[in-house]
């Protein structure tokens, strides 16, 4: 009988796409199992149990996804599957190997995880965070080409604070035997990065080339805008630098300051949050997520804005939440 613990947060949105994936790992299998759902309210508790981030599972009382240095929590936990997507779960072939089950052969694999690269990035689901990790989770480059390319254009915005040229990305692309503008194709049809008509990067997640709402501001001297407020506190972890944000409440319009050292951040005012959201549709993130993700001072400004635009759907997630969320979705890309 194999024992199995949800440890959760009250109403967390990912607590049903966990059980769906346990089953399905589970499924057809001759092993016996029970499954319990503890409910964590506070950190102390979270620490007394060993839950870093809701949900966590655990298997006979270990959790198989434990990972270094990862405190106890009781913020959204995110998951990297194998290819680098993020998620609010494990995804079925991660449950199988730490049931000690043999994974799913790749066919099996793609039939149970696989999800369009063009993807919905919050729509109707009731998990907008998890959304948001999975679709700019995956929205990485594909192959050696793609990387190199990718990576030289982040750089570049955090170098010059602008976006480089298809003839500055040109030497790059030809150590591959290809052109710089069929691997921005490539790129741009991923949701990796968008490219104008001209096929210049008008923006390469998290960086935008065009003036945003959110300016943020590097040890360099150089300013850079980012495409959304998630996307502006991912920032520091992606370069590994202190970072400096200006922004403003999408309400009312007053100023916010925020200053962000990997996963810990601080804000002027200090009451400051994050809404997470998206219309439900489909498409790039940057046309259906980014104008939705915003800095608002204080909760019931943010919960003010929603209510004032029913056709978005989203979560308020704390100052704390948004960093760790930009992180792990921005963090690894220059790795």
């Amino acid at each position: 009988m194999i024992h199995l613990d949800i440890l959760q947060v009250p109403d967390c949105p990912n607590v049903p796409l966990l059980e769906q994936r346990i089953e399905q790992a589970l499924a057809d299998t001759p092993m016996e199992w029970e499954l319990r759902h503890l409910v964590i309210e506070d950190p102390q508790s979270a620490e007394t149990v060993g839950m870093t981030g809701s949900p966590t599972l655990l298997i006979d009382g270990r959790d198989p996804f434990a990972e270094p240095d990862q405190a106890p929590s009781v913020s959204c936990r995110l998951y990297r599957d194998d290819a680098g997507a993020i998620g609010g779960a494990p995804t079925v072939s991660a449950l199988r190997k730490a049931f000690g089950m043999d994974s799913p052969t790749p066919d099996e694999r793609a039939e149970v995880d696989s999800i369009d690269r063009i993807v919905d990035c919050c729509s109707a689901d009731p998990a907008p965070v998890a959304d948001l990790g999975a679709s700019r989770g995956r929205a990485t480059p594909t192959g050696p080409a793609e990387t190199a390319v990718h990576q030289a254009i982040l750089r570049t915005f955090a170098e010059d604070g602008a976006s480089p040229t298809i003839e500055d990305l040109e030497p790059i692309a030809q150590q591959f035997d290809s052109s710089a503008t069929a691997i921005l194709q490539r790129l741009h049809d991923a949701d990796v990065i968008r490219t104008n008509t001209s096929g210049q990067v008008q923006s390469a997640y998290p960086f935008s080339a065009s003036p945003t709402a959110h300016r943020v501001h590097l040890p360099s001297g150089i300013e850079v805008y980012a495409m959304c407020a998630i996307d502006a506190l991912g920032i520091s972890s992606m370069l590994g630098v202190d970072t400096t944000i200006t922004t403003s409440d999408a309400g009312d319009q007053t100023l916010i300051a925020v200053t962000v050292r990997g996963i810990h951040s601080h804000a002027q005012p200090t009451t400051t949050v994050v809404y997470v959201g998206a219309e439900a549709a489909q498409g790039p993130s940057a046309d259906i997520c980014c104008s939705h993700l915003n800095f608002f001072n204080d909760r019931d400004a943010a919960e003010a804005w929603a209510e004032a635009h029913p056709n978005v759907s989203g979560i308020v997630l704390g100052l704390d939440e948004a960093t760790e969320l930009g992180a792990a979705i921005f963090g690894p890309l220059l790795n």
